[in-house]
């Protein structure tokens, strides 16, 4: 009989859940590069705006400092939006372990029923073998008995 574990459904959904975890981190994850991506811009765009402003006419300065001042609240803002989605990425990775560790644990307690279960056999298995053992010994000492008493009775059967 082949090993059956009883809580292989348990473990098929905590897998499951661990993948489905595992998604939500890498969408995570990816939220946390766009919004890096979107500071990198931000900053590009504000060291080119102040390369412009000083090769623009006198008359354009205004324009240029009330630029800066948006884009700064601007990266400001990227920042903190950057922020919140990297402590949500945290979160995410806390309970991606937390799920790993739930399905390591089922998976122990799999091996270990899968150990016991095996050494079970190997008991079942010396068992049979020592009863056949005894069997055939039983069978060797019959066999031996009725050989002697032929030959007891073919001696008797010559002495007549």
């Amino acid at each position: 009989m082949p090993f059956r574990y009883r809580l292989e459904s348990i473990l098929k959904l905590r897998i499951r859940k661990k993948e489905a975890q595992q998604a939500v981190v890498q969408k995570a994850q990816q939220a946390v590069y766009e919004a890096e991506e979107r500071i990198r811009q931000n900053q590009a765009e504000i060291q080119q705006t102040i390369i412009n402003k000083r090769s623009a006419d006198f008359r354009m300065m205004e324009y240029y400092d009330n630029y800066l001042h948006h884009l700064w609240d601007k990266a400001e803002a990227l920042e903190q939006e950057r922020l919140r989605l990297q402590s949500i990425l945290e979160e995410e990775i806390k309970k991606l372990v937390k799920c790993e560790q739930e399905v390591k644990v089922v998976e122990k307690h799999k091996e270990k029923q899968r150990e016991a279960y095996i050494e079970e056999e190997k008991k079942a298995e010396l068992k049979q073998f020592s009863e056949i053992g005894v069997q055939r010994f039983f069978i060797q000492g019959r066999e031996a008995a009725e050989e002697l008493e032929y030959e007891e009775e073919q001696k008797r059967l010559e002495m007549d």
